[in-house]
């Protein structure tokens, strides 16, 4: 029998970029390759093999993009090494992958990036225009009609708060309840993109997506603002609109106590 202490281990704060195409999303699958997987075999080559294991603030579907996902890792606490190495070194071994390190700090062992988040932050792009997207093909979705920015911020507005979001939640959804409180759904126009931006502490499998998507609806004039009130209430996905493309959402931020980037 093995008596022996477990290895001593150090937890780091990752902050991640990653352009999401031609991934499964976050999650590791056995068939199909995940940037959970393309992390974890960079770290554990910087660690000369030894198995790296990550937690996510939070996870992205098939497709869906990242400028600020925060992960912790856990590695041998043998090794000394620094911030800036610890990045450089993982972003070595993630090439050719568009997945980068943009930052790295070693936290305590009680931190974690899933539980102690107080907040996340995503961001979809809609191009808005006649002509089909040349250099943002794959981050945008591309919408021919003209959208009312102005109506679709009236429709968003019935959306903040505590509510639930079952009329815009995913069938596949394994969250216990459909409640949640959205703090923030802003939609604003930047020439011929609309730029949807909302926070929550937590999402639902999809329901930005599906809120986008509702929303398009009101921006072409199919749907009045007071209808996604009136969906809303509803709790039946069957009654929301479609669902949006994942290529054109952005997990942007995730928000912490204390930010662990920071330098003091």
């Amino acid at each position: 029998m093995n008596n022996a202490p477990p290895p001593a281990t150090r937890r780091w704060a990752l902050k991640l970029e990653f352009d999401g195409r031609d991934y499964v999303g976050w999650q590791r699958q056995d068939h199909s390759l995940s940037i959970q997987q393309v992390l974890e075999e960079a770290a554990s080559r910087l660690f000369r093999k030894q198995a790296v294991t990550t937690i996510t603030s939070g996870r992205t579907d098939a497709g869906v993009h990242a400028s600020g996902m925060v992960v912790h890792m856990d590695v041998p606490a043998d090794k000394d090494i620094s911030a800036c190495s610890m990045r450089d070194g993982i972003n070595f071994h993630l090439k050719p992958h568009p997945v980068v390190i943009l930052e790295a700090a070693p936290v305590s062992l009680e931190w974690n990036a899933r539980f102690s988040a107080l907040w996340r932050r995503y961001r979809y792009t809609i191009l808005n225009r006649p002509s089909r997207p040349t250099f943002t093909e794959g981050t945008v979705w591309h919408v021919k009609p003209p959208l009312d920015a102005e109506a679709m911020q009236k429709g968003a507005n019935y959306l903040l708060g505590r509510h639930d979001f079952s009329s815009f939640r995913a069938a596949a959804c394994q969250a216990k309840n459909a409640l949640r409180t959205l703090d923030e759904l802003t939609i604003t126009r930047q020439g011929e993109l609309i730029i949807i931006e909302t926070q929550a502490r937590s999402f639902l499998h999809h329901q930005v997506r599906n809120m986008v998507g509702t929303l398009s609806l009101v921006g072409r004039e199919q749907w009045r603002p007071e209808k996604m009130h009136e969906v809303l209430k509803a709790c039946d996905r069957r009654l929301g609109g479609p669902t949006a493309p994942a290529g054109g959402l952005c997990f942007i931020g995730v928000g912490y106590p204390e930010d662990p980037f920071k330098i003091t």
